[in-house]
């Protein structure tokens, strides 16, 4: 027989993290424990990390959810087929659990060269929104430590500034030296987004993420088409929950890279969903965090690491926090590696005895 338990964690930023949604200083995971009444030593974990304005269960009383799945555990099959649609990082929690108490309750969840120490996953340094000199500062911090791909939060401050940063890593580094994405969280008004994209395209841009907001599926298509930067789809991919729905704005639109999100769209599930339907399309795609502890973070970019993606994965984000969970994951080079060497440690988690 299974049993379970959860927590509220509250993550704290070590510097605040800007983006055209607002400015981020703390954010809450709940932790899933999953253990079987016969060996109750042997425990899986899983995180739901919620988003504030973004995380489809953001607005919904959350203990109460955390209650009843842990009140019903041993019928988790029902709320994964018939619940989880709506409830993504929910149901990313007690997809990881379940699968962390299937391997053994060691974190190690899919095997693979990553998860065995052997070969880093690339990814992008990010570059919160924020003023120019604060831009700039974190820039020159990720160019130091040897990331070639960059990806800056834009949208937020004066334009210009922002393409000034844009010029200054093309003044010292040509596209082949460094990648550089831009993420607009659909920040930009639709009847301007074409002149925006015409000036960042003069910096060689690998892809801009949701220049325009969510449900705009004519202007996003025709932006798709004719714009010379590759659009990513990110936001766009929350609110579809069924597979129909997945289908029907993909097929819409065409965009040439989706974002994927398992706490925003679905858990691995989902996520499946997506990768099955942008292949069928010949569309390409990454993955990226939703700002997890490292307990989400290894879950995805164990999981990530299946695959052949080919492209920098959105994985950097462990460092964020002041009070993370220690772990195996550092980031060195522009990669991210699994040490071996390294041993988790989840007593600020607090959870009982």
């Amino acid at each position: 027989m299974l049993k379970a338990d959860w927590i509220k964690h509250t993550l704290e930023f070590k510097l605040p993290a800007g983006t055209s949604r607002g400015i981020l200083k703390t954010k809450d995971s709940y932790f899933l424990r999953v253990w079987d009444t016969s060996n109750p030593k042997t425990k899986g974990i899983g995180e739901c990390s919620i988003l504030p304005n973004l995380s489809p269960e953001a607005s919904l009383d959350l203990p109460s959810i955390m209650d009843d799945l842990c009140n019903n555990i041993n019928d988790y099959n029902h709320f994964v087929l018939e619940q989880s649609r709506q409830l993504p990082a929910v149901n990313f929690a007690l997809e990881t659990a379940l699968r962390d108490l299937e391997q053994g309750g060691n974190k190690l969840l899919y095997q693979s060269n990553f998860s065995a120490g052997l070969s880093p996953i690339p990814i992008n340094g990010l570059v919160w929104m924020g003023s120019y000199d604060f831009m700039r500062q974190q820039l020159n911090e990720k160019l130091s430590k040897g990331f070639t791909c960059i990806k800056l939060k834009i949208g937020a401050i004066n334009f210009d500034e922002e393409l000034s940063l844009l010029k200054q890593i093309r003044d010292e580094f040509s596209p082949e030296q460094i990648e550089i994405r831009v993420d607009a969280n659909g920040a930009f008004d639709p009847d301007e987004a074409m002149n925006k994209l015409s000036a960042l395209a003069q910096y060689t841009i690998h892809s801009i993420e949701q220049p325009i907001a969510i449900n705009q599926w004519d202007k996003m298509r025709e932006l798709c088409q004719i714009s010379p930067i590759p659009i990513a789809l990110d936001e766009e991919l929350i609110p579809r929950f069924s597979v129909k729905e997945k289908m029907d704005m993909m097929e819409h639109i065409l965009p040439q890279y989706i974002i994927l999100k398992p706490s925003l769209i679905g858990g691995y599930k989902g996520t499946m969903e997506w990768i099955h339907l942008a292949e069928k399309h010949g569309i390409k795609w990454w993955a990226t965090s939703a700002l997890e502890s490292n307990i989400g973070l290894n879950a995805i970019a164990q999981w990530i690491a299946t695959f052949n993606s080919g492209l920098p994965q959105g994985l950097g984000t462990g460092s964020l926090f002041t009070n993370n969970i220690d772990a195996p994951l550092e980031v060195s080079d522009g990669t991210l590696h699994y040490r071996l060497a390294k041993k988790w440690d989840l007593s600020n988690l607090n959870f009982p005895e």
